[in-house]
C-alpha cells in the first residue's frame, strides 16, 4: 500500500474514496458465414482505458454475457482476441451513472488482414501519433518469412529498410538510434542501442512502427519507434507447434545437409480458472545461411539458439490486473559477417544471451487509472575471430583473422509509473496522462585487438595498425524522464495532441526539453477525408558504447613505401572526446520531425494515403582521426548530423473475404555523417576509420515500390506475395589505404527486385486428436526471390584491383516447406 501512495505522490494526487457507477455490458456471440449467432462462454473480454496498457478483463458467462461495473466517466476500448476469430475492438463512451450496452459479434478468421496503411475511415478523435504501419498476429502466418522473426516482418513495412549489412533503418536512422518497446518496456542492447533478440513471433499480438510518434510518453531515440504488444495468456488451453520439419540443403541434385530447423511452440491456458492464466512461447533455431561468392562447403554462417517468453496474468479484480513476464534467450552465430569478400577465416563469431523480466500492475480509481511497471534486463554478448593471425586487407577483400575480440555484460533497471486521468470537459474533452521513466544501466567488459595489415595489389605492406592500452571496459549511466500528454478533442472534426517530455542523462544532456504537437482534422463531414500532422522534438539516449569510448585500445598507425621503408614516425591516436575534456560525451543527439498526411476513403473497399515527412538530427556522435599538428587523436565528437525526407503514396484494396492488397510508393532522401558511432563500432569495429565526411548515406534509395497481399483461392488455398523493388544501395570507391576516392557513396548497386511468396492450406485434425481436435493442420510452401533476380550483395570497390567494379554475392532463390499445427 505504501508503494501505491508513493507513486501517486509523484504526480501530486491521491484517488478519492468510492467509485463511479458507470458500467458496460453486453453479449459475446459467434457469427457464422450464414449469419447465425451462437453465444460464447468463457471468452476473455478486455477493457482498456488510455493508454491501452491500463486494462481489466472478465470472462463471459454461459449465455455469453459480460459486464464491467464501477467505471469512471470516460472513453474505453473493448477488445476480444481469440484464436480462430477475427480480432474485435470497439471504443465505448461511459457517462457517470450510466450503463453502456455493447454486444460483441465475432467472425471466423477466414480472412487475414494485411499490412495496415490506415486505409479505413478515419476516426478524428483518434490520436495524431497513429503508427505508420501495423502488423497483427493474423498477418504473421501469411507473410513469407523463412526465419519467422519479428525483425524479419519489418521488411514488409514502408519506411523500414534493411541495409546490406542486415541492420534495420527506420526514418533514415540505424536501429541503434531507434527504440524497440515490448509491452512499453525497452528491449534494446544497453551497450550499443541495437534491437535485442526480441520475443518469439507466436507471442506477438501487435507490431507497430512509428516514424512520427508525437506522444510524449515515448523517448530515448532519434530514429524510428517499434512497439510490440504481446498476447495475453488465453482463458482456455491452446497449443501450437510450427516449423517442426527441418529444411534440407541441396547441392547438384543431392541433399548435403540441413539448411534450417526452426521449431516453434506455443502453449497457454488457465492455472486458476478466471483468476490466473499462463502462456509459454519457445523458438529454437538451427540455421545455415549460404553465401554466394565463397566456395562450398566453407561458404555459410551458422546460427544456433533459442528464445523463450513466459507470460503470467492475474485478474485480481475487475479494476486490478497484474502481469509478469520473462524473456530468456541465447543466440550464437559462427562466421557472422561472412560475404563474398570476407571468407570464414577472416570473419567474426558473435554470441548473445540474457533475460528480461517484467512486472506490471494496472489499477483503476475514480480519478483515473494507474499503471506501474518494473523491468530488469541482463545481456551478455561477445565477438571473436577464428584465430590469432593479423587481419590483412587487400584490394580483393580480407584475409587472416578478425582483429577485434570483445565481451560485455550489461545490466539495466527500469521503472515506469503512469497515471491516466478520467476524461475532463473544458472547451472540449481532455484525456490527460502524466508519467515518469527511470532507467539505470551499467556494464563491464573487455576489448582486445590484434594488428591490421593493409596490403597493395602486389601484396607489399602499405599500412600497419597496432593497438595498445588497457583492455578493460566499464561504464554506467542513469536517465530520468517525466512527461505530460493531453489528447484534446475540440469538436467531432478536430483533435489535438499536446505533449511535453523532460529528461536528464548522467552521460548526456542534463536537461533535455522535448515538446510535441499533433493534430487530426476531418476535411469533410462524412469523415472520409482526414488531414493529420504534427511536429516534435526527440532526444536520443547515450549508448554506453559512447560513454566508454576513451577506454578502447589505442590505435598506432604506421605507413610504408613501395620498398617496405617507413614513412615518418608511427602516429599514436589516443581516444578522446573532442567536444568535452570530461569523462563523458557531454550531450545527447537531438531530432526534430514534422509530417503531414491525408487519408481518403474512396469506396467501402478502397482507400489511399499521401504523406510527407521531414526528419533532422543533430549532435550525432561521430568518430574520426584528428590532428592539430602537435597532437593526434581518434576523436569522438557530437558534430554529426543527418537529414531524412520521405514522400509516400499508399493504397489499400479489400474485396470481400477474397482479396486484401496493399501497394506503396516511396520517394526518400537520406543524407548525413558517414562516421557515426553505430557505423564504426556496431555490430563489429571497423578495421579502417576514415576522415569524417557527410554526404548521401549508403542506405539512400530514392525510389521504392512495396506491395503485399493475401488472396484466398478456391479449395481453401491462401497465396500471399510480397514485392519489393527499389533503387540500388550506394557504395564508395576507395584507394589502396581504403580512403575515399572522389565523392563518397557516389556509386550504386543495380536496381533491387524481389518477389517472395507463400502458399498454404489448412486441414482439420481428426477426432482422435483429443484436445487438439479444434486445431488445424497447415501445409504450405514458400519461395524467396521467386524470379531468381541477381540482387548482388557485394562489389569490388577498390580502384587498384583488376576486379574493380565487379558485382558479386548474387542473391539466389530459396524454397522451403512449412508444416504447422495451429489453432
Amino acid at each position: 500500500m505504501k508503494t501505491k501512495y508513493l507513486l501517486l505522490a509523484v504526480f501530486g494526487l491521491l484517488p478519492t474514496a468510492g467509485f463511479a457507477q458507470g458500467s458496460i455490458h453486453g453479449v459475446v456471440t459467434r457469427v457464422d458465414p450464414q449469419g447465425d449467432s451462437t453465444p460464447l462462454a468463457g471468452i476473455t473480454v478486455t477493457l482498456s482505458g488510455i493508454p491501452p496498457a491500463n486494462e481489466a478483463a472478465t470472462l463471459t458467462a454461459e449465455n455469453g454475457s459480460y459486464e464491467f461495473t464501477g467505471l469512471a466517466e470516460g472513453t474505453f476500448t473493448l477488445r476480444v482476441a481469440m484464436d480462430g476469430f477475427q480480432p474485435f475492438a470497439k471504443t465505448v463512451v461511459v457517462r457517470e451513472k450510466e450503463s453502456a450496452v455493447q454486444d460483441i459479434k465475432l467472425e471466423l478468421a477466414t480472412v487475414a488482414a494485411s499490412v495496415e496503411v490506415q486505409a479505413e475511415a478515419v476516426e478524428i478523435t483518434a490520436r495524431s501519433e497513429e503508427p505508420s504501419a501495423t502488423l497483427t498476429d493474423r498477418e504473421f502466418p501469411s507473410l513469407p518469412m523463412p526465419e519467422q522473426r519479428v525483425t524479419e516482418a519489418l521488411r514488409a513495412v514502408p519506411g523500414v529498410v534493411r541495409t546490406m549489412d542486415g541492420t534495420l533503418n527506420i526514418k533514415g536512422e540505424a536501429e541503434s538510434q531507434g527504440m524497440l518497446l515490448v509491452d512499453s518496456s525497452r528491449m534494446v542492447d544497453p551497450v550499443t542501442g541495437s534491437f535485442a533478440v526480441g520475443v518469439p513471433l507466436a507471442a506477438v499480438e501487435t507490431l507497430n512502427v512509428y516514424e512520427a510518434p508525437y506522444n510524449a510518453q515515448y523517448g530515448g531515440f532519434s530514429g524510428g519507434l517499434t512497439t510490440i504488444e504481446t498476447k495475453a495468456p488465453p482463458s482456455q488451453w491452446q497449443y501450437s507447434l510450427m516449423d517442426f520439419v527441418p529444411g534440407a540443403r541441396g547441392k547438384n541434385g543431392h541433399i548435403v545437409g540441413i539448411s534450417a530447423e526452426t521449431p516453434r511452440l506455443y502453449v497457454g491456458g488457465p492455472l486458476i480458472k478466471d483468476k490466473l492464466n499462463i502462456s509459454e512461447s519457445l523458438d529454437y533455431v538451427i540455421r545455415n545461411r549460404p553465401v554466394r561468392g565463397q566456395p562450398w562447403p566453407i561458404n555459410e554462417s551458422r546460427t544456433r539458439g533459442f528464445t523463450s517468453f513466459t507470460n503470467l496474468q492475474a485478474i485480481l479484480s475487475p479494476r486490478n490486473l497484474f502481469t509478469a513476464s520473462v524473456t530468456s534467450f541465447s543466440m550464437r552465430t559462427q562466421f557472422a559477417d561472412i560475404d563474398s569478400l570476407v571468407p570464414q577465416t577472416a570473419s567474426s563469431n558473435s554470441g548473445t544471451k540474457g533475460a528480461y523480466a517484467t512486472a506490471a500492475e494496472s489499477r483503476q480509481f475514480s480519478t483515473g487509472t494507474l499503471l506501474t511497471s518494473f523491468r530488469y534486463s541482463r545481456v551478455e554478448s561477445n565477438a571473436y575471430g577464428q584465430g590469432g593471425q593479423a587481419l590483412s586487407i587487400t584490394p580483393e577483400g580480407l584475409g587472416g583473422n578478425a582483429f577485434n575480440n570483445w565481451s560485455r555484460t550489461a545490466n539495466q533497471f527500469e521503472g515506469s509509473p503512469m497515471f491516466q486521468f478520467s476524461r475532463k470537459q473544458w472547451h472540449g474533452s481532455h484525456e490527460l496522462t502524466v508519467g515518469a521513466d527511470v532507467v539505470h544501466q551499467y556494464y563491464t567488459g573487455t576489448s582486445r585487438s590484434r594488428p591490421i595489415l593493409i596490403l597493395r595489389e602486389d601484396r607489399s605492406l602499405a599500412e600497419r595498425i597496432d593497438f595498445s592500452g588497457s583492455n578493460a571496459l566499464n561504464g554506467a549511466q542513469t536517465e530520468v524522464s517525466q512527461f505530460a500528454q493531453d489528447h484534446w478533442t475540440l469538436s467531432d472534426r478536430l483533435a489535438v495532441d499536446l505533449g511535453f517530455r523532460l529528461s536528464t542523462q548522467s552521460n548526456g544532456r542534463t536537461a533535455a526539453a522535448a515538446p510535441r504537437l499533433g493534430f487530426a482534422y476531418a476535411l469533410d463531414r462524412s469523415n472520409k477525408t482526414a488531414l493529420r500532422g504534427g511536429v516534435g522534438v526527440f532526444y536520443d539516449r547515450v549508448p554506453m558504447l559512447a560513454a566508454t569510448f576513451q577506454q578502447n585500445p589505442t590505435r598506432v598507425v604506421s605507413l610504408f613505401d613501395n620498398n617496405g621503408g617507413s614513412i615518418g614516425a608511427p602516429t599514436v591516436l589516443e581516444n578522446a572526446y573532442l567536444d568535452s575534456r570530461s569523462k563523458d560525451p557531454g550531450t545527447s543527439p537531438r531530432n526534430t520531425t514534422w509530417n503531414l498526411e491525408v487519408d481518403r476513403e474512396l469506396t467501402s473497399n478502397a482507400s489511399v494515403r499521401v504523406s510527407y515527412l521531414h526528419s533532422q538530427t543533430s549532435s550525432v556522435f561521430v568518430v574520426a582521426p584528428w590532428s592539430n599538428g602537435a597532437r593526434s587523436e581518434l576523436g569522438m565528437a557530437h558534430s554529426g548530423n543527418s537529414r531524412y525526407r520521405e514522400f509516400q503514396a499508399a493504397a489499400h484494396y479489400r474485396a470481400g473475404r477474397r482479396v486484401d492488397l496493399n501497394v506503396a510508393y516511396l520517394w526518400t532522401e537520406s543524407k548525413g555523417s558517414l562516421n557515426t558511432l553505430s557505423n564504426t563500432y556496431v555490430p563489429f569495429e571497423a578495421p579502417v576509420i576514415r576522415a569524417s565526411m557527410a554526404d548521401y548515406l549508403a542506405s539512400d534509395i530514392p525510389h521504392r515500390v512495396l506491395g503485399s497481399g493475401i488472396f484466398h483461392l478456391p479449395k481453401d488455398f491462401t497465396v500471399s506475395p510480397v514485392i519489393d523493388a527499389h533503387t540500388g544501395f550506394r557504395y564508395s570507391k576507395v584507394d589502396v589505404l581504403n580512403n575515399y576516392v572522389g565523392r563518397p557513396n557516389s556509386e550504386r548497386f543495380p536496381t533491387y527486385f524481389s518477389l517472395d511468396m507463400k502458399v498454404y492450406r489448412d486441414f482439420p485434425l481428426p477426432a482422435f486428436a483429443g484436445r487438439l481436435r479444434d486445431h488445424r493442420f497447415r501445409i504450405g510452401v514458400y519461395s524467396m526471390n521467386v524470379t531468381n533476380h541477381s540482387n548482388p550483395h557485394d562489389v569490388f570497390n577498390n580502384v587498384t584491383s583488376p576486379l574493380f567494379g565487379r558485382f558479386v554475392g548474387f542473391q539466389h532463390r530459396v524454397n522451403g516447406m512449412l508444416i504447422d499445427i495451429v489453432k
